[in-house]
């Protein structure tokens, strides 16, 4: 275990972008199969749909959230609790609605839907996950960005967004039945 702990340490140190992402696409295919396990009892699982979530999280969650705590450490700082409160006032202001905005439209293009289909999509699911995503997020980076250091601070969150990436797996994928 401790050596599986060393390599990732190694791999975060000399490719911390890249060693994000790939656990970003992990467990966000992960969090839509305990959606499709868990939550929607589904009688077959969607394997091209667990990919298109870990590819979501692959290609763009993880590299932005990664990016945006970086961002958010370089012009805010990174030590203190009003950082910490000032980190997620810009996080739930700026980054959680343009980031909700993003994964949904991406979904609806994995979902085959046309730019009507993606607007109807927004209108329907958009301000409900922006309202829990205010429930959870602001604790949950409130402590992240007071306690842990930069270089875990993905790690974190997407460890949390398993069980949001659930909740989302299951709430956009509603509207296919």
């Amino acid at each position: 275990m401790r050596s599986l702990k060393g390599l990732y340490q190694r791999a975060l140190k000399n490719y911390p972008l890249g060693t994000q992402a790939v656990q970003a696409g992990i467990l966000m295919g992960l969090g839509d199969q305990i959606a499709q396990n868990f939550i929607d009892n589904s009688k077959s699982i969607d394997f091209v749909r667990t990919m298109q979530f870990a590819g979501i999280g692959l290609c763009i969650s993880g590299p932005a959230t990664t990016t945006w705590y970086r961002v958010l450490d370089r012009y805010i700082g990174s030590k203190g609790h009003s950082v910490a409160i000032k980190k997620v006032a810009c996080d739930q202001t700026f980054f959680a609605p343009s980031f909700l905005a993003v994964l949904l439209v991406t979904i609806g293009i994995c979902q085959g839907k046309d730019i009507e289909g993606l607007k109807i999509k927004m209108a329907n699911e958009y301000t409900e996950i922006l309202t829990n995503n205010y429930k959870l997020w602001p604790m949950v980076q409130l402590v992240n960005f007071s306690l842990v250091p930069l270089h875990y601070q993905t790690l974190v969150v997407q460890s949390v967004a398993l069980l949001w990436n659930s909740y989302v797996s299951y709430r956009t994928s509603l509207d296919k039945r």
